[in-house]
């Protein structure tokens, strides 16, 4: 007992440092944004004409974006007028939510058929491997571009297809052009996670399935999708909290205007910093750190997302497996 006792606090001293760097490097930037985000933003004193801090301004930021409450020049609160950066934060909530939901769900699907050939034996599978990879290596500004290019008025698209669409100018034609470039990029970070956990899963237990004689859709829903649903998860966790933070692809390939078909919440927190309104930028910067932290603890706690490693095909009841085990004994004793 003493001795695992003093492991635990040897281990406990070796891991101090790591864990106060991690402390210092990720715990401070949140707090001190935190802390801003209750700070009111910089002014122009009227009476010096000298710019003064701006003091506790409370949940004043908060109100700015949640509802919309500005403080016109003779001081009373009303509704933010349009053009002010506030006016465009629920648009853009409801468009990041929706690139995140599709892109997501498209990048699951193709991530899946991905993996599943790939975890085939055939004829060149580590070359099909290593280029289906290639769109996920390269850089988001160079992807951005490329299509850019392939969707622009005189583009590869309309020349291929004959059309006349506006894929920059039009809303559901630049939506659609954002979606198809990042899950063109993004579908082979999916298929390497879940192939990852294809890679785990016993031959055996496909082969029990067969002597039951299921078949391949069987084998599918039945054994392939239970067991790797750890890591299906895990993987539709990282890409959706990935998507919520997406910013570059849109503000390259259509704009980086707060009111552009595309605007993204991220491009509200760098449009604000460039205004130098840095307070209310950081409260929007936590705002969009409490959506990603909901939408992690729910996938977490009740989606299954299984980010601790701890469950796998180990202990769980597959199909046919024991009636498998009953024929194999009994092989072995005809055998002998």
């Amino acid at each position: 007992m003493n001795t695992r006792a003093g492991q635990a606090r040897s281990a406990a001293w070796l891991i101090a440092p790591a864990l106060i760097v991690l402390a210092v490097v990720i715990g401070y930037p949140i707090l001190r944004a935190i802390f801003l985000s209750f700070q009111a933003d910089r002014m122009l004193d009227p009476a010096t004409g000298v710019f003064v801090e701006g003091g506790f301004a409370g949940l004043d930021h908060y109100l700015y974006w949640l509802s919309n409450r500005c403080l016109s020049p003779s001081g009373t609160v009303s509704t933010c007028p349009p053009g002010i950066l506030a006016t465009d934060f629920w648009p853009a909530v409801r468009i990041t939510l929706f690139f995140t939901v599709v892109t997501v769900t498209l990048e699951t699907i193709l991530g899946m058929f991905m993996a599943l050939v790939m975890t085939r034996e055939f004829r060149g599978r580590g070359f099909v491997r290593a280029a289906v990879l290639i769109p996920w290596a390269i850089p988001t500004a160079v992807t951005a571009k490329l299509w850019q290019f392939i969707f622009a008025d005189r583009g590869i698209i309309n020349s291929l297809f004959n059309t006349s669409i506006s894929w920059t100018t039009d809303p559901w034609a630049a939506r659609s052009a954002v979606i198809i470039a990042d899950v063109w990029k993004t579908a082979p970070f999916m298929a390497l996670l879940i192939l990852a956990g294809l890679q785990m899963i016993p031959k055996d237990v496909y082969e029990a399935a067969r002597v039951d004689g299921a078949s391949r859709w069987q084998q599918f829903w039945q054994i392939t999708m239970p067991l790797v649903k750890p890591a299906l998860m895990v993987a539709v966790l990282f890409r959706t909290l990935d998507a919520l933070r997406m910013y570059d692809l849109p503000v390259i390939m259509i704009s980086a205007s707060s009111n552009s078909p595309t605007a993204t919440i991220s491009q509200l927190v760098v449009e604000d910093m460039r205004q130098n309104n840095f307070n209310s930028a950081s409260a929007l910067s936590t705002l969009i750190f409490l959506l990603i932290f909901a939408v992690a603890f729910i996938m977490i706690r009740f989606l299954g997302a299984d980010v601790s490693g701890q469950r796998g095909v180990k202990g769980r009841k597959v199909p046919g497996l024991a009636k498998r085990q009953q024929v194999t004994m009994k092989e072995e004793e005809v055998v002998a």
